[in-house]
């Protein structure tokens, strides 16, 4: 498979050319276009394996959707258009065996060998990093795409790296993280605007977003007329 992301960062999307045989898990709704020679299968597991139906429901309190849709290419060169529904960036990432935990939402595609599954992250982290209490766990080879809300950039962590909550996209699992205050003092912090932080630690990489869903929808949300 070979790809170009098109249209960084404000309004990214992933164009992908499989050859014959070739297949691509994407989230649901994710196809923009696609050529002719492609076939579509949709299922609540990954292709070809069984015991889909917990697995979907799992996803499910990831933030990700119940079903999955299978991409296989029926004849050569094979185009797919995908893209994710929240304006922002995409960026392919190259698992090569270990674990990508993914925040919901973020997960665009992945290779069929790649397990997608919902990992527990605990009420403390849950409440207080501004993600939901389950994340996406990518598990195998292959290829990943991830969206974002804004541009997301890397970060090759080798000791500790803090990010604000509600900034990450995913980390290897070799990495680990802590809620912390921002500042010397919990009022210190919260009074400076920025309140609690993620503290990485360990060694691995980790993708961020330059924007916060919850807090544009805080400074959106005042300005749309009631229904």
């Amino acid at each position: 498979m070979q790809y170009e992301i098109l249209a960084r960062p404000a309004a990214a999307v992933a164009k992908l050319t499989l050859d014959s045989n070739e297949s691509i898990t994407c989230e649901v709704g994710a196809m923009i276009a696609m050529s002719t020679g492609i076939s579509v299968e949709t299922t609540s597991g990954m292709k070809g394996a069984s015991g889909g139906f917990f697995k979907g429901l799992k996803r499910m309190f990831s933030g990700e959707n119940f079903f999955l849709n299978h991409f296989t290419a029926n004849q050569p060169d094979q185009t797919l258009i995908i893209g994710p529904t929240m304006l922002g960036d995409i960026v392919h990432h190259n698992l090569r065996g270990g674990s990508l935990v993914i925040q919901g939402s973020s997960w665009l595609a992945s290779d069929v060998g790649i397990k997608i599954d919902a990992t527990w992250q605990g009420f403390g982290k849950a409440i207080f990093s501004g993600e939901g209490l389950f994340w996406v766990k990518a598990t195998g080879q292959g290829s990943i795409f991830l969206n974002s809300f804004g541009a997301i950039y890397e970060v090759d962590v080798d000791g500790e790296y803090i990010v604000d909550t509600g900034h990450i996209v995913a980390f290897e699992d070799t990495l680990q993280f802590k809620i912390v205050k921002a500042g010397a003092s919990l009022i210190g912090s919260f009074l400076g605007g920025e309140g609690l932080v993620c503290k990485f630690q360990g060694t691995g990489k980790l993708y961020c977003q330059s924007h916060n869903p919850p807090n544009f929808g805080k400074l959106l949300g005042p300005n749309l007329k009631p229904r």
